[in-house]
This record gives structure tokens, C-alpha cells and sequence, in this order.
């Protein structure tokens, strides 16, 4: 993925964003259907209106985005089939690029973005029942920091 870098989601990207994420969201067995999908774009649109939202773009078009605000990961998904290709890295390492700390919650259940992330430096620091996110779940508080004397 050389030569490619992130950029900011526009408008236009929200069909692709939304059927990104639905590809996880709705193919995912053990995650509860919490939102319409009307709310899932009214959503986007208020985070993308906001600024929060990256794109990585490949030859095909968005291949997944991140969505933060400062420190703190909302959301990274990416395209299932352009996962294991550096898209997921990609866009942390921009992320990581910007500040000196990152933090996110994972849903105790998602044992794959557990280990994409603690391969990307980042160490479980917490754990709660579920009573931030919107579908009751339980999950893990995971941080990243910039180690002394290292590039991010």
C-alpha cells in the first residue's frame, strides 16, 4: 500500500461507508441490530459534517475508514474483502501520526479487532459491562502511547 495515505471522507463516501460498515454490522452473529440503517447514516453524516471521518482510498475506491475525535477511536472498519492488505494499519498510523496517545473500546466479543489492535501497540487498560456503547455489551478499554525514543 505504498504511496497511498488516508484523506478526509467526504459526502459522497457515505454509500460506501455504509455498506462497509453493514458488512461487518449485519453479518456479525453476535452483535445485536441497535440501529436502523437510516440511523447509521444520519450518523455518519453528523461525524463526517464534524470531521472525525478518514478514508483510505485504494484503486477500487474506499477500502475502509476510521472514525476519531482527538484521542479517542469511535470506529475502524474495513472493506472484508481488503482486510489483511494494510488498510486497518494505515489508517491507525496516520492516527498515531497526529497525537502521542490513542484510546478505544472494543467489544469483549470482537477477539479479532482485540488482537489487530494489541499488534498495533495497543494494551489492554480497562474493562466494563457494556454500559457505554449502544448495544450492552461487554468490552475492553485499549490504549496506544508514544514510546520514548520511537517513531509512531
Amino acid at each position: 500500500m505504498s504511496g497511498v495515505t488516508p484523506g478526509p471522507a467526504r459526502y459522497w463516501h457515505m454509500p460506501r461507508l455504509a455498506v462497509i460498515l453493514w458488512r461487518f454490522t449485519r453479518a456479525t452473529p453476535w452483535l445485536p441490530q441497535v440501529r436502523s440503517r437510516r440511523e447509521d447514516i444520519r450518523t455518519l453524516f453528523k461525524v463526517i459534517r464534524w470531521g472525525w471521518v478518514r478514508v483510505f482510498r485504494d484503486r477500487r475506491g474506499v477500502a475502509g475508514f476510521i472514525v476519531r475525535d482527538g484521542r479517542r477511536i469511535h470506529a475502524l472498519y474495513v472493506d472484508p474483502d481488503r482486510r489483511n492488505m494494510g488498510v486497518g494499519r494505515a489508517l491507525l498510523d496516520e492516527a498515531k501520526a497526529e497525537t502521542d496517545a490513542l484510546d478505544l473500546w472494543v467489544l469483549e466479543a470482537n477477539a479479532e479487532a482485540q488482537a489487530f489492535y494489541a499488534a498495533n501497540g495497543f494494551t489492554e487498560c480497562g474493562r466494563s459491562p457494556g454500559y457505554g456503547n449502544d448495544e450492552n455489551l461487554p468490552d475492553i478499554l485499549m490504549v496506544w502511547t508514544i514510546q520514548e525514543g520511537t517513531d509512531p
